[in-house]
């Protein structure tokens, strides 16, 4: 596609008659419920402790529904953050669900798990407000993959349908210096998405002014020379520029299919929460900011062209009695019954009601546990991509993309051909940031797909982690209306040498993010079973691709088969014993069964951290009264310490020696090998430790 050429339109100096396109009674009525709305949390809902985090819209509140107002088309997205209320009300959200939420009361946006102000709205007959995060700076990456997953659906899907969807995320002058929004940036202006960044600009961030977030405090002059995109800005408080500007912006996104910026100056005419007291403004900075309420420039702006005087005090009443109403039918909901706060972490068989595969048509073909015993044995590298291989031709909604997965095929070679044979639309390189890898592929999730990014090596998941938390809270947190399935790939641990960059394993770090499956194969056909499971589920998976295991002989296998699929919290025995259960799982495996030569000895090969088949533990070790757990990571805190604690809290009784760890001593994970052979457990160390256990 050409680039799109930069165009910067500024607010004009006119004062033209009012569009009579544009539904201006509409936007009088819901201003003047997001002001009632306001009001009765600050003067009455807050004081009284029914609403504990009130963030009140007034100033942003007109340019935010005239942008609802402009998103009509089904697959329309949006994605906000705490100041976006009124957009929600534009979108059609019942004013009972947007109090009930923010008392934390049952139904509404959370079910009461989340605070009031971390909205979504799925909605599957018009535009929804995908799931926001609490972190600022989050919402914009999962924006960015829902307009890549429009662009998919329309050119590589030939979805018609999607062919004038747009994605639209909020953000304010402080969001703007956030990892995400630059990495939604550089993703939307480099893939030429369709794709619109609405800035509203109050001048703080909090407490800190503008200027310091960005030079100049002004986003769009600092991006007037950035390729790809095209600018708007003016002032978002007079009505005709703030209407002319929106319509215009999203009409371009609509229409050339490519990113916009599109930058409205608002007072934030309160606080930044209620107990923001803004001592910090001086009494003229104040002043300056509520002669700027966009409330009476817009009456003065369409009374008397469009409404009467009449007509806009009735909009004013009409508003403050539904107001009321929500405010009477939200204290009625009672808080959501304890026990089920436990409910919808993973998949529980209700499928949600946006998001994922499932929701969006796809229907698993069926599997099997059996694996087929013949053909050569082929290593781990060539059974992940045989396994990618077979679901992206099976599976229109299947992407694969990370850094240097394309050409180059992966840095361990795992995606070797695949851009070859499936096109650069399903097999892709993205920019250098793992928050937007990540948060990419939440949005493509939302949107239904099944996004399977890979994270170079496991080190480098830091920069990701607020979204790697947001994906694997959406469900539990919005109570099962959005869910974000991915398959995150992930190579690891050492590989004949060591470094604390490329070799750090740390999975318990993933099991410690609630709603992530864990998977931590040691050999080809576990890979491909539990890999085949991952990409036909419902749940977000972290698949974990031992680097020492690749292409390590003993992890060898016969391709168990284009069906063969193995549910996770389900462990193997590898040896059948009777003196000593030994615990593992990923590269430690084999070492404990070269350990356990000449022993009888269980040893469990765990395959999956989240869930990990704790019955399977306890039934061995109830039998040999002896547990040796042995794993890479290290000793402090990793997940041998639950296990250990599971087995002492419940087997305590059937043990004839305490329960024992061999790990990593708590360094990083050294290079040079023979510092890095004495760190990790060899199979001398294991047979020690089982010696030891044997004599106890």
């Amino acid at each position: 596609m050409a680039q799109v050429a930069l165009k910067t339109v500024v607010r004009s100096a006119a004062r033209n008659a009012p569009d009579d396109t544009v539904d201006w009674k509409r936007i009088a009525y819901l201003v003047h419920l997001s002001r009632a709305l306001d009001e009765m949390e600050e003067t009455r809902l807050v004081p009284e402790k029914k609403v504990l985090y009130q963030f009140s819209a007034r100033g942003h509140d007109m340019a935010q529904i005239m942008l609802g107002c402009l998103l009509t088309d089904r697959h329309d997205a949006t994605c906000g953050y705490y100041r976006s209320r009124p957009l929600l009300l534009s979108l059609g959200v019942d004013p009972a669900d947007a109090l009930g939420s923010a008392m934390g009361r049952a139904g509404g946006y959370s079910d009461g798990r989340d605070i009031g102000v971390v909205f979504n709205h799925p909605n599957r007959d018009g535009a929804s407000a995908l799931p926001m995060c609490g972190g600022v700076g989050a919402q914009y990456t999962p924006t960015a993959g829902w307009a890549q997953a429009v662009k998919y659906y329309a050119e590589t899907l030939g979805k018609a349908d999607y062919e004038r969807s747009i994605a639209v995320v909020l953000g304010g002058d402080g969001s703007v210096a956030s990892n995400g929004f630059w990495s939604a940036l550089t993703i939307a202006t480099t893939q030429t998405l369709p794709m619109l960044f609405y800035i509203e600009d109050n001048g703080y961030g909090i407490s800190v002014p503008s200027t310091i977030q960005t030079p100049g405090g002004n986003i769009a002059a600092n991006l007037s020379g950035w390729q790809n995109l095209t600018i708007f800005e003016g002032d978002g408080t007079d009505p005709a520029t703030a209407a002319r500007l929106t319509a215009a912006a999203v009409e371009h996104v609509r229409e050339a299919r490519a990113p916009a910026l599109l930058r409205l100056t608002v007072p934030r005419l309160q606080g930044h929460s209620f107990q923001d007291t803004q001592a910090y403004k001086s009494e003229a900075v104040v002043r300056s900011e509520w002669a700027r309420d966009p409330l009476p420039r817009l009456k003065d702006y369409i009374v008397p062209a469009v409404l009467s005087e009449a007509e806009w005090e009735a909009a004013d009443a009409d508003a403050r009695k539904a107001a009321e109403t929500a405010r009477i039918a939200a204290e009625a909901r009672p808080a959501a019954v304890p026990e089920t706060v436990t409910r919808h972490v993973f998949f529980e068989g209700d499928v949600q009601v946006m998001g994922g595969q499932v929701r969006h048509g796809y229907t698993p073909p069926q599997t099997t546990t059996v694996a087929a015993s013949e053909g050569q044995r082929i290593n781990m590298v060539t059974a992940i991509r045989r396994t990618l291989d077979h679901e992206l031709s099976i599976n229109e909604r299947v992407v694969l993309f990370g850094e240097d997965i394309g050409p180059k095929g992966g840095v361990h070679a795992v995606t070797l051909g695949l851009q070859e044979k499936f096109g650069r639309a399903r097999v892709f390189d993205t920019s250098l940031s793992e928050e937007g890898i990540v948060g990419r592929a939440v949005g493509m999730a939302l949107a239904g797909l099944m996004p399977v990014p890979e994270i170079q090596f496991r080190k480098y998941a830091e920069p990701a982690t607020e979204q790697i938390n947001d994906c694997g809270t959406i469900r539990w947190r919005t109570n099962n209306r959005f869910a974000a399935p991915m398959v995150l790939r992930m190579p690891g641990g050492y590989f004949k040498c060591g470094d604390p960059w490329h070799s750090q394993t740390n999975e318990v770090a993933f099991v410690h993010q609630p709603g992530w499956k864990v998977a931590v194969p040691s050999n080809a056909a576990d890979a491909v079973g539990l890999l085949r499971t991952g990409l036909r589920g419902n749940d977000p998976v972290i698949f974990f691709e031992h680097r020492a295991m690749l292409d390590h002989a003993w992890a060898r296998r016969p391709y168990p088969g284009d069906d063969f699929a193995l549910p996770f919290g389900k462990a193997s025995f590898t040896r059948r014993g009777e003196a000593i259960t030994l615990v593992t799982w990923g590269a430690m495996v084999h070492r404990c069964e070269d350990a356990a030569e000449g022993v009888s000895a269980d040893v469990i090969d765990l395959r999956t951290l989240m869930p990990w088949d704790r019955e399977a533990v306890l039934s061995s070790v109830r039998r040999t009264r002896r547990c040796l757990i042995v794993h890479e990571d290290l000793g402090t805190a990793g997940f041998g310490a639950e296990i250990a604690a599971v087995v002492a809290d419940e087997a305590f009784m059937d043990l004839d020696a305490p329960v024992s760890r061999l790990t990593m001593p708590d360094i990083p994970s050294p290079h040079n090998p023979v510092l890095l052979d004495w760190a990790v457990p060899s199979a001398g160390r294991i047979r020690a430790k089982i010696d030891a256990l044997l004599e106890f």
